[in-house]
């Protein structure tokens, strides 16, 4: 005859002798429902938003029955709705399918120099941006991300990063009026 789990026990631990959950058997089916950490980040998320929205001062009189805390509201609300579903759907035993194109080995090991490599080109390029200007901190941050992510083509690489870095800045700057730090070369263009 076999029984069902003890009480307090999550299903699919392994009691220890005193009738506890084992820490592997509760690791185990944390593992197993790891999109509960989803769903409680949508719930945190949810609630922030509610909270900003509720607590949002209003001075312009409101036309209608649509006002500024209208969408807040519902963008809360649906993620409040989103993470309850999801935690049902997890906890009855429904779990997230990979892509079928993914092309990534979860077995391998992350590759730190590029993450630190770009990590560095990003930092570089918000400290440099004030005193250098967009055009040369962009083309900074083009060509760093360009070789940190494999490109080694040197007589390339630079003229595409300025080239764009450029066009980002004249596009911003001139057409979209988005005024961006021009540094040395703001009295050139």
């Amino acid at each position: 005859m076999t029984t069902g789990p003890t009480p307090g026990t999550v299903p699919g631990d392994v009691p220890e002798e005193n009738g506890q959950p084992s820490p592997s058997g509760r690791r185990a089916w944390l593992r197993d429902h790891s999109e509960l950490g989803v769903s409680v980040l949508l719930l945190a998320l949810g609630v922030l938003v509610l909270t900003d929205a509720l607590t949002m001062q209003v001075d312009i009189a409101q036309r209608g029955p649509v006002g500024p805390r209208t969408v807040p509201l519902v963008i809360g609300g649906g993620l409040l709705v989103v993470s309850l579903l999801l935690a049902v759907d997890v906890l009855r035993g429904g779990r997230g399918e990979a892509e079928g194109g993914e092309d990534v080995d979860l077995a391998e090991p992350a590759d730190l120099r590029t993450v630190l490599l770009l990590t560095g080109v990003f930092l570089a390029t918000a400290v440099l941006i004030e005193p250098l200007g967009f055009p040369v901190s962009g083309a900074l941050l083009f060509w760093g991300t360009a070789y940190a992510l494999g490109s080694r083509r040197v007589d390339r690489d630079p003229l595409i990063a300025a080239g764009l870095a450029l066009f980002t800045y004249v596009v911003f700057n001139n057409l979209l009026g988005v005024p961006l730090p021009g540094g040395p070369l703001m009295g050139v263009l």
